[in-house]
């Protein structure tokens, strides 16, 4: 699969209102193979600090400060030149990505999932109809969903965000026994512009992404963060202290024409 040099940025002002640890992830993956040049700044009240970098999950990156009150500004920006490999498949993948999570219960789903799909067909063809399921579910309205919603209130609501897509897609397909996660991408051609959430599922022995919002070519995603739920692929995430999100900007492009995706096509994160 070839993929066109894509360009990404990221700015972000917050105001810390009370000493915090403060966890960012909005660095793109360092996954085997992709090809990149990026540059992060971030700084205190006008003055450069140097966060500190912890690897996640599938290379996910979480730069970490510790901070006193004041006003944090946030910019990254990165070329991707080059597609990843395909990301392996850990010996702990089938497990962890069957288990319920904060966000994607899909122990409250079971019954649902078992009379609503038929359990008798191949993976792929579960992905295929949770995938459009999901979507014909769905409206995408935003504002109508609250960050600790889960997949059962997306459900129920029928409407949402792509996080909300991403959970309900996630959790009827593991309680359909097929793993699945959540990726935070950068997504080229997505409206409204923003960070992106997508579910990942292993079929048939690697990880395919699906995107029922359809708001963006799967071929052009770039990945940022990977992990059970939103829970672990927030862009911000804050322990002890206070802050305040003032604003922010995401921007993705991709150089030449975006690449064509009607939706069927088996295709990974490059």
């Amino acid at each position: 699969m070839t993929t066109s040099i894509r360009d990404i940025s990221a700015t972000l002002e917050v105001e810390v209102t009370a000493a915090t640890v403060l966890d960012m992830q909005v660095a793109v993956a360092r996954v085997p193979g992709l090809g990149f040049e990026e540059e992060l700044r971030v700084a205190v009240d006008g003055l450069w600090v140097t966060p500190s970098e912890v690897v996640g999950e599938c290379e996910s990156r979480i730069h970490r400060l510790t901070l006193d009150p004041g006003m944090l500004t946030i910019s990254y920006s990165a070329t991707v030149s080059a597609p990843a490999d395909p990301i392996p498949v850990a010996a702990t993948d089938p497990t962890v990505y069957l288990r319920p999570s904060r966000y994607a219960e899909c122990d409250k789903f079971y019954g649902f999932a078992s009379r609503q799909f038929d359990t008798s067909r191949t993976q792929a063809e579960l992905l295929t109809d949770v995938t459009d399921y999901v979507k014909s579910r769905l409206s995408y309205i935003p504002g109508s969903s609250d960050p600790i919603d889960g997949a059962a209130d997306t459900l129920l609501a029928g409407a949402g965000v792509c996080r909300d897509y991403a959970h309900l897609v996630v959790a009827l397909l593991r309680a359909l026994n097929v793993p699945a996660r959540v990726v935070a991408v950068y997504a080229p051609g997505c409206s409204p512009m923003d960070f992106h959430a997508v579910a990942e599922a292993l079929v048939d022995g690697e990880w395919v992404v699906v995107d029922a919002t359809g708001l963006a070519p799967r071929q052009s995603l770039v990945r940022i963060a990977t992990g059970r739920d939103a829970a672990d692929t927030a862009f911000l995430d804050n322990h002890g202290g206070s802050i305040t999100l003032k604003s922010y900007q995401v921007f993705a492009t991709v150089r030449g024409d975006l690449p064509d995706d009607d939706g069927t096509a088996r295709i990974r994160i490059s």
